[in-house]
């Protein structure tokens, strides 16, 4: 079986014939992935650190801990607090992380059946939300009592939407038919 990576290479030479690619240079590839998670309830010291480690578990990366953009007095957040955490992945421990993701976590999820076709944007980038972080392996049931979602967000140098969504599904995603 082949690897995302591996499989790259060959949805160039579909994307040739489907989209009229002339130049190698014009390859599609798999830029970045960012993985970003909120943490709700940031007054609660131990649950904002928990996330954190969870965060680096799934992704085998350190979170960086975001911070509040601007005060806000209904939610009784200040500039600075802590906010969600964010990794960008690249090079290996972002194929390993797709991998994971689309072999392992997205078929552990309740009632699966793919991928929303509109969430590519016209810009190479296609983003999905995952409602509960324990679907990925590393996070044990005993650690089940904070359940938070994730945003995955997987950026390519696509720049048109319907090619986004083509490259992504060559690449293994199970993304809907429209």
């Amino acid at each position: 079986m082949k690897t995302l990576k591996e499989k790259q290479v060959d949805a160039f030479e579909a994307m040739k014939k489907s989209f009229g690619y002339s130049n190698a240079m014009q390859a599609p590839k798999v830029l970045k992935v960012v993985v970003s998670a909120g943490v709700g309830s940031f007054k609660d010291k131990k649950k904002v650190e928990l996330a954190g480690d969870r965060i680096m578990k799934i992704t085998g990366q350190k979170p960086v801990l975001r911070g509040a953009k601007k005060s806000i007095a209904s939610y009784k957040s200040r500039e600075g607090d802590p906010m969600g955490y964010q990794v960008t992945l690249r090079g290996t421990k972002m194929w390993n992380f797709l991998e994971k993701l689309v072999h392992i976590a997205l078929p552990r999820t309740k009632d699966f059946r793919g991928l929303p076709s509109t969430s590519a944007d016209g810009m190479g980038g296609y983003s999905i939300g995952v409602r509960e972080h324990s679907i990925f392996p590393e996070t044990t049931d005993e650690e089940l009592k904070d359940v938070f979602g994730i945003g995955i967000t997987v950026v390519t140098n696509v720049k048109a939407k319907e090619e986004t969504k083509k490259f992504l599904e060559l690449l293994g995603f199970p993304i809907k038919k429209a």
